[in-house]
């Protein structure tokens, strides 16, 4: 069971590396990230009022990022399950020794894992961002800093050897429990027992609101997915999936556009900011704040649209 979803998880993953829209996706991406990072650095060079006090706030708080990210998500779900309906395989795929929510979980994980790898390329802002300064010591070897860098090793082989090369998934799971466990573990006790470490950082900017506003991407991403892999499984054609995906994407990512004169305490304003995402980022998440409403909201509303994604292909049955 678990072999077969993990082949599927491999499959979906693989696909999107075959694809020219996923490499269009990517290039956008980064060429509106890339831009929107260029301002923030100025605005951190500036002085005065033009200045900024939360660099994050530029880069997801600007109105030009949600517009762009409108278009992401219907892009990498509209052919998950309508690829699979139009070219009549989703029929023999739900024949295969596996469970709809296995299939449902498995094409989500890859979509999700993609759009993990839109974010990583923007990990290099952070140092710059952070005004981040890195001093090692390598004479701080101990047993904590070997177990550390040797868990590291492991988890670097199982990810770009072992599974290139097809290992068995018992072997993985070993592997990858061996490895973790190893790394966590020393990482822990060798920044919290050795007295001297290997590596010392120091940011000069606050970096809390940069993690809360990761979290946030991720959590708001997941959900944007969801809902894009819920209506891939309602119809034929990836192009109605998309245009569809987009159109109810906007009833959350326009309310963050539409700023009326309006009471702040008023229930009305209290259900926009709600249902607004962009709203999140600029008042919570790239402020370092994080909202146990906002992110209810977002779990619960992922989870919604993939228990209504099962109910969808479990009809398919029915009928």
């Amino acid at each position: 069971m678990m072999r077969s979803m993990f082949s599927l998880i491999r499959r979906e993953f693989a696909a999107y590396f075959q694809s020219p829209i996923a490499y269009v996706v990517l290039a956008v991406f980064l060429l509106v990230t890339g831009h929107l990072f260029a301002l923030t650095l100025n605005q951190l060079t500036e002085s005065g009022p033009r200045g900024v006090e939360f660099p994050m706030m530029i880069l997801l708080g600007d109105e030009r990022f949600w517009l762009v990210f409108l278009f992401i998500p219907p892009l990498l779900t509209m052919r998950l399950l309508a690829e699979e309906r139009g070219s009549g395989t989703l029929e023999m795929l739900m024949t295969a020794p596996i469970r709809d929510w296995e299939v449902v979980l498995a094409k989500y994980i890859a979509c999700y894992a993609f759009y993990i790898v839109l974010w990583l390329p923007t990990l290099l802002y952070l140092p710059i961002l952070l005004n981040l300064q890195a001093v090692w010591d390598w004479h701080a070897w101990t047993l904590f800093s070997g177990m550390m860098v040797g868990g590291l090793g492991l988890l670097v082989i199982l990810f770009f050897v072992a599974l290139p090369l097809g290992m068995s998934f018992f072997n993985m799971f070993l592997m990858l429990l061996i490895g973790g466990t190893l790394y966590g573990v020393g990482c822990w006790m060798h920044y919290h027992k050795d007295a001297a470490h290997l590596v010392e950082l120091t940011a000069k900017i606050d970096p809390f609101p940069i993690l809360t506003s990761y979290i946030g991407v991720l959590l708001a991403g997941g959900m944007f997915l969801a809902l894009g892999m819920f209506v891939s499984s309602l119809v034929r054609s990836q192009m109605v999936a998309a245009l569809i995906s987009l159109i109810l994407s906007l009833i959350f990512i326009v309310t963050g556009f539409w700023r009326p004169e309006m009471d702040t305490a008023s229930l009305t304003y209290r259900i926009l900011l709600y249902f607004s995402v962009p709203l999140h980022f600029s008042k919570d998440f790239t402020r370092g704040l994080l909202d146990s409403r906002e992110i209810l909201f977002y779990l619960s509303t992922t989870i919604f649209f993939l228990f209504m994604t099962i109910r969808s292909l479990e009809s398919r049955r029915w009928r």
